[in-house]
């Protein structure tokens, strides 16, 4: 919670509703990254925004992860041809931006400045949550997980979309705050704060590591 940016007021209401309390850190976590692709982490796409930052602190985040032999999920949304030009797809009526998006272009490209390895895995999505109409659930679940470290982006939009998902799934959520990105402040702020009072834990890329680290075979 941030009493600076939303008020004393906010924070009591909040703490009296019983929001907020720190998630279980379980010992077998894999690492989500939600659609740092060219078309969002480039701010020469109209969808996309420089989030030179947010790659650099995933990237270190994985490699953290590394040791410990965390699983890597990366995400990117792409539609077919028909999808990004017709009606089949609800959300591109109010997202029309995103009609851009279509298989084989760049804006799909997962950014090459990540550290992407032969074992990563990798997951095609067309709405907002990695989990909807994909295999994550069952991916994470074979996988034997039960943590999920959240990054990417939009935060207002696909991350939250993930983290909210991610706990109803049974997973829990961290949020790493220097991993995640959006077009403005504003909203990046304000779901950062929803994601902490109700879904999961925003924590700092610092205390991400640490735990990454401390992991099992870590060490090895």
């Amino acid at each position: 919670m941030n009493d600076a940016q939303y008020g004393q007021d906010t924070e009591r209401t909040y703490e009296r509703a019983g929001f907020g309390a720190p998630v279980r850190r379980g010992a077998r976590p894999a690492i989500v990254v939600v659609d740092l692709t060219r078309g969002f982490t480039e701010d020469r796409f109209p969808s996309g925004a420089d989030l030179t930052e947010v790659v650099g602190a995933t990237s270190a985040l994985i490699e953290a992860g590394r040791p410990a032999g965390v699983p890597v999920v990366f995400t990117t949304i792409a539609y077919t041809a028909a999808e990004a030009t017709g009606d089949a797809v609800t959300w591109l009526h109010k997202a029309r931006g995103m009609r851009a998006l279509v298989e084989g272009g760049e804006e799909v490209t997962i950014d090459p400045r990540l550290p992407r390895a032969a074992r990563d895995h990798v997951i095609a999505k067309k709405g907002a949550s990695a989990f909807f109409g994909t295999t994550l659930a069952s991916l994470l679940t074979g996988l034997g997980r039960d943590t999920v470290l959240v990054c990417g982006a939009t935060t207002s939009g696909c991350v939250r979309a993930t983290a909210v998902d991610a706990v109803q799934w049974g997973f829990s959520v961290l949020v790493p705050r220097e991993c995640v990105g959006d077009r403005a402040a504003g909203p990046h702020e304000a779901n950062l704060f929803d994601i902490q009072a109700k879904y999961g834990d925003v924590i700092d890329l610092e205390d991400a590591t640490a735990y990454l680290s401390a992991l099992p075979g870590a060490a090895s």
